[in-house]
């Protein structure tokens, strides 16, 4: 029997990549998005579509119960929709903040929440919450996504614990630099909210840090293979680490004091 996955944030880049990889692979899947149009043209390779909105409750529930209408199961759940609204902690206004939250954390737990019933009862799922190593540290002017990951991590290492006497793995994927649609956003959401910024001279280094260091990002295959190898796996590690100096980057959190890391983050900015 194919397994059956639901993917969110599959109109673009890493999300779109895995739907096509998963479908490659005889996975029944289930590509969510709010653009229904930039999914069309995965429909041509088996691949179901769904639009669905991880702010808006009643999206998710009539998504899920969808899926679960015509599969009976859901037997993978891979949370990749996200996005980075940067700025300051001063400048981002709270809406946008909250918003930032309300997508990063809350979308993916309630879909959580959604799926683990089926999975109980099956005994059986991987639930894939897709992070960032910006999870594992933050850097300046992107205080709110940094507060997002942070928790999208603590969520995941409780829920680990929680669901692995029903036969569920938790698995935390952590990119670092990859191609998408997500650098040009959180980029554009940095200058707009910076305009008129008390912090604008050294925003405006990390703006071209970032155009910079964009340009060297990987390509989403990193990060896809990684999905898949993740699931595919018996025995799941906890944590997959890849992009562009994403390996290089945690160790050097790891080893670093807070002060030593401060420095070297502040160096690149120079």
């Amino acid at each position: 029997m194919k397994k059956v996955a639901l993917i969110t944030g599959a109109s673009a880049g890493m999300g779109k990549e895995t739907a096509k990889l998963l479908a490659q692979n005889s996975y029944t899947v289930y590509a969510a998005a709010r653009r229904l149009d930039k999914m069309k043209d995965l429909e041509p390779l088996g691949i179901k579509t769904l639009s669905m909105d991880v702010t808006d409750e009643t999206s998710m529930i009539k998504g899920v119960q969808q899926i679960l209408d015509t599969e009976k199961r859901i037997d993978v759940l891979i949370n990749n929709a996200g996005f980075g609204a940067y700025g300051t902690i001063e400048d981002v206004p709270m809406n946008d903040a909250k918003y930032q939250l309300e997508v990063n954390v809350f979308g993916a737990a309630r879909l959580i929440q959604l799926v683990l019933p089926k999975m109980r009862e099956n005994k059986f799922g991987k639930i894939v919450n897709i992070s960032s190593i910006g999870g594992k540290f933050a850097l300046p002017y992107g205080g709110w996504y940094h507060a997002s990951k942070f928790a999208l991590e603590a969520l995941s290492d409780a829920l680990r614990n929680e669901v692995k006497q029903f036969g569920i793995d938790v698995i935390v994927i952590e990119p670092g630099g990859v191609k998408s649609e997500w650098a040009n956003i959180a980029y554009d959401n940095l200058v707009k909210n910076s305009t008129h910024s008390a912090y604008k001279a050294t925003i405006d280094k990390l703006a071209d840090f970032m155009k910079k260091a964009t340009a060297k990002n990987a390509e989403p295959e990193v990060i896809t293979n990684l999905i898949l190898k993740s699931i595919e796996a018996k025995k799941p590690k906890f944590r997959y680490v890849g992009g562009y100096m994403a390996k290089s980057a945690v160790i050097a959190r790891k080893l670093l004091s807070d002060k030593l890391f401060d420095k070297m983050i502040m160096r690149q900015m120079k």
